[in-house]
């Protein structure tokens, strides 16, 4: 039997794994030195080295000195799937238009396990004071959006009872202090496929059918291009979301 000395013999799936185990620990802000890597992957330093160098030579990865970062080709791909996705080409004009008539921060969002998974925010200048970000997870039990979710895929509680009744979630100073959030998910009970909300500071968040309105009407618009068994009748025609003049584009110092 011949023994071949020097040949990396690591299967395919387990390099993967490794790759996986070195994007994964950039998920947060900053910037991260070889040594915080390997803490956070347990790798062997020479191998989780060889792995950045090889990153960053296929531009998944970029190195400054010392420091890591994500690369160009991820964020390319990253933007590339976002515009692929269904669901995403098809309520964007919507949550364009629900950021119009509200003047809050507009999210879509997807259920992930027990966390949830922002795949967009609109918001103009307000969007820079709500610290979520595109990709970004919270755990969905804090979320007025992952609350939807949690309770449209059957969570058991009084509280999702009361969601599941009404169709809409609330959450005020849960997730983000000095915040509240107004959801409602995406399809009916058992096969939503997304949630949608409005956010902003809760001096100026009415929680009534002047915010609630729009939003239903957003998740509904979003569910029946999605869905290709609705029919709507021949002469139904969509309306422009419209809101009295007291809940339009709040006014902020």
């Amino acid at each position: 039997m011949t023994i071949q000395v020097g040949v990396d013999h690591t299967t395919p799936s387990a390099v993967l794994e490794r790759v996986g185990l070195v994007l994964d620990a950039f998920d947060g802000p900053g910037r991260l030195t070889l040594a915080q890597i390997v803490r956070r992957t347990g790798l062997p330093r020479s191998s989780a080295h060889r792995m950045l160098e090889r990153l960053v030579s296929m531009r998944w990865l970029h190195r400054e000195g010392r420091d890591y970062t994500l690369g160009l080709r991820l964020m390319e791909l990253g933007s590339l799937a976002v515009h692929q996705d269904r669901l995403h080409t098809t309520a964007l004009p919507h949550l364009q238009e629900l950021h119009r008539v509200t003047g809050f921060v507009v999210h879509l969002a997807v259920l992930d396990g027990d966390d949830l998974v922002y795949l967009e925010k609109l918001g103009g200048r307000l969007a820079t004071v709500v610290p979520t970000r595109i990709g970004g997870r919270r755990r969905a039990d804090t979320t007025a959006l992952g609350k939807s979710l949690l309770a449209y895929s059957g969570t058991p509680g009084d509280a999702y009872d009361d969601i599941r009744e009404h169709g809409i979630a609330y959450e005020r100073e849960e997730s983000l202090p000095g915040f509240g959030c107004i959801a409602v998910p995406i399809g009916p009970i058992g096969s939503a496929v997304a949630a949608v909300s409005v956010c902003g500071p809760l001096p100026h968040l009415r929680f009534d059918h002047r915010l609630t309105a729009p939003v239903r009407m957003t998740a509904t618009a979003i569910w029946r291009k999605l869905d290709r068994n609705h029919v709507a009748p021949t002469l139904q025609r969509r309306l422009p979301l419209r809101m009295a003049p007291s809940a339009r584009e709040p006014q902020y110092a």
